[in-house]
């Protein structure tokens, strides 16, 4: 019904179902409108006619069919030497572009790789006569709109244009007759066969549990009389799975889904073409236009998305007039979606029987002998299996399950990033990035670079010396950092430097803690503060801040009210080396020596009568208070005297006031 209307030239929207040859149906009237130098050689054609640029164009969803078109057009032009050259992505850029330069007659090629080439000024679609859309409801389809437009603007205005597919809405037709001028619609069915499925392919629906799944198709493909089968899943990852269950099974089996190579994928096909495996699990990548022949058996793994996707799939068998057997598996999520396809294809089947691996229907309507276990006996695993196929090298260039820049006619496949998200591994299965490793912090800083820190740093403290904490704090300053202590404020005002903070309290307080001392105690202390100083380098040591507390000391020294005892003559000696050694003394922290200087400081009260030295007395934790008392009895001696019951006050204008009245 085609041939005629096509070879006159005019636009046709053919519709047939699967199997009755469409490819055939557009590809005999496009091999007669290819001018060939045969053609001029019989008188058929001038001879200003001839071109090395494309004359004809077909445009195709999914690499596989591309494949499948242009070795069918090859062989239909065999005897008039037409060049066809099939244009796909996952293949390399090189070799395409070598053809074209040479010349070719006929393209067949997905989308995305056309546009990449015409892009590049590699193909010339000036020449192009005539234009087939191949599965022309998936051409039209939101997905790949865009890009064939993009095409269709690319190509002379007169031309011929041709659409084929087995399932066309009207949607997609009252799309196409924008692009076409006064279409033909051909529709091709028989007087006996007027649904929309092929009689001679039967059918089955079951409704099946998912954990269950597996262990049915095994027994589905021990079945007699089971040929070639193709499983199809609904999602790529299943498909891989499937697949390695099957063959751990027994079964011959290999994959073909959108995250494999396009290597591995032909590879594949020709194994199930060949024989070499009789399981082809796949998804919906092979479900259109895919020609196998002996094919006896199609199984729905999962329920498809809607009734176009239903008829292709099971169209893969039952072709060209063979009989076949389509088994459909709906899980119990899947019976609305089931049921709507059931309803639009009217198939009958609007309530799958529930069934099991063990049903007894499940053995009598698939005739599977009985006994039949998930697992194919030894005896009959004669296949060669997949890796008997050869992997052909075909400079892929998206990488394993990587997808080109020309591959967006392939809806098959996300491309290589399921492989970036697991990582670059060796061929061994081993990461060549070494795993990062967690590190605990703290404040800025790791917790056992803290953790040692802070040890050295008590350590320090407990043996004594300002000098060994402030060293410790240069070492980790140099090194890691450690967490910052709270500083101590005097009089509202943070200490800045460690020198400024020990130079205020020094001329006074030591001086007073160190009159107190026994003589032999001072030089023991004395003695063990020299020892420990040499231990580590100073801090920020210069000969001004260490002359300063010693000028200090000194004019403080004639002051002391203890002058004629052997403490106060010690006193300089004792007061220099602690003043110039410790710039950043912290009370709290001396522990050893506040103890003895409270043991030295009991010992002199005990010896010591006079009651003229209050401030020698009191202990070093109290040394701001001690010198603000020594001040306050210093200016009012009388007040103190004549009430020793009071008090001091704290502040200079109260004892002042106090005074005052006492004296009117």
């Amino acid at each position: 019904m085609t041939l005629p209307v096509a070879l006159s030239g005019k636009d046709v929207i053919g519709q047939a179902k699967t199997g009755t040859g469409k490819t055939l149906g557009f590809g005999l009237p496009l091999l007669e409108r290819v001018t060939v130098p045969a053609d001029v050689e019989g008188g058929r054609a001038a001879p200003e006619a001839l071109t090395d640029a494309p004359q004809a164009l077909v445009v195709v969803p999914t690499r596989e069919l591309c494949q499948q078109v242009t070795n069918d057009l090859l062989t239909a032009g065999k005897v008039r030497n037409v060049r066809v050259l099939a244009i796909y992505g996952g293949r390399a850029y090189e070799p395409q572009v070598e053809a074209l330069k040479k010349g070719v007659d006929v393209i067949v090629g997905t989308p995305g790789r056309l546009l990449d080439l015409a892009g590049q000024k590699k193909l010339s679609l000036k020449h192009i006569k005539s234009l087939v859309l191949d599965e022309a409801d998936e051409m039209l389809d939101l997905g790949f709109l865009p890009d064939v437009e993009k095409i269709i603007n690319m190509l002379p205005a007169r031309r011929q244009t041709m659409l084929f597919s087995a399932t066309m809405p009207g949607a997609v037709i009252g799309l196409a007759r924008r692009y076409m001028s006064q279409p033909t619609h051909i529709s091709a069915t028989s007087p006996d066969d007027a649904g929309a499925t092929v009689a001679n392919t039967k059918q089955f629906v079951y409704r099946a549990h998912n954990m269950d799944k597996p262990e049915m198709v095994a027994r589905i493909l021990q079945a007699d009389g089971r040929g070639l089968a193709m499983v199809f899943c609904r999602t790529k990852r299943t498909a891989a799975d499937l697949a390695d269950q099957l063959k751990q099974r027994g079964f011959a089996s290999g994959a073909v889904h959108g995250d494999l190579g396009q290597g591995a994928r032909e590879q594949a096909l020709r194994a199930f073409r060949n024989g070499k495996v009789d399981v082809l699990v796949c998804t919906d990548v092979a479900a259109r236009g895919i020609d196998v022949e002996g094919v006896t058996h199609v199984i729905n793994y999962q329920s498809p998305e809607e009734e176009k996707t239903y008829l292709h799939r099971i169209g893969r068998t039952g072709r060209a007039g063979a009989k076949g057997t389509a088994i459909t598996l709906v899980d119990w999520d899947d019976i609305p979606r089931w049921q709507l396809i059931n309803k639009a294809l009217d198939l009958g089947f609007s309530d799958p029987p529930e069934t099991y691996s063990t049903s007894p229907h499940f053995y009598t309507d698939l005739g599977i002998p009985e006994g039949t276990k998930g697992v194919l006996p030894r005896s009959e695993r004669t296949r060669a299996g997949l890796d008997a196929e050869e992997v052909e090298d075909l400079g892929e260039t998206g990488g394993r399950g990587g997808r080109g820049r020309g591959d967006r006619g392939d809806r098959g496949g996300r491309g290589g990033r399921d492989d970036a998200r697991s990582g670059d591994r060796d061929r061994d299965g081993s990461s060549r990035t070494t795993p990062r490793r967690r590190r605990r912090m703290r404040g800025g800083a790791p917790v056992d670079t803290e953790n040692t820190a802070t040890t050295a740093t008590t350590a320090e403290a407990v043996t004594g010396g300002a000098d060994s904490a402030a060293d410790a704090g240069t070492d980790a300053a140099q090194g890691p950092r450690t967490l910052r202590r709270r500083r101590r404020t005097r009089s509202g005002e943070p200490s800045r430097r460690p020198e400024a903070a020990a130079t205020v309290d020094t001329p006074v307080t030591r001086a007073a803690e160190d009159t107190a001392l026994a003589p032999s105690e001072a030089a023991a202390v004395e003695t063990a503060e020299a020892v420990e100083a040499p231990a580590k380098p100073r801090r920020r040591r210069t000969r001004k801040s260490a002359e300063a507390p010693l000028e200090t000391a000194a004019t403080a020294a004639p002051e002391a009210p203890v002058v004629e005892t052997p403490a106060a003559v010690a006193a300089p000696t004792v007061v220099e080396a602690p003043a110039a050694e410790a710039p950043a003394e912290k009370p709290r922290r001396r522990t050893r020596k506040a103890t003895a200087a409270e043991a030295a400081l009991d010992t002199a009260e005990a010896v010591t009568e006079s009651a003229s030295e209050p401030a020698e007395t009191k202990p070093r934790r109290r040394t701001r208070k001690a010198v603000v008392a020594d001040t306050e009895a210093a200016q009012a001696p009388e007040d103190t005297e004549a009430t020793p019951e009071t008090k001091p006050r704290r502040t200079r204008k109260t004892a002042t006031a106090k005074a005052e009245a006492a004296t009117d």
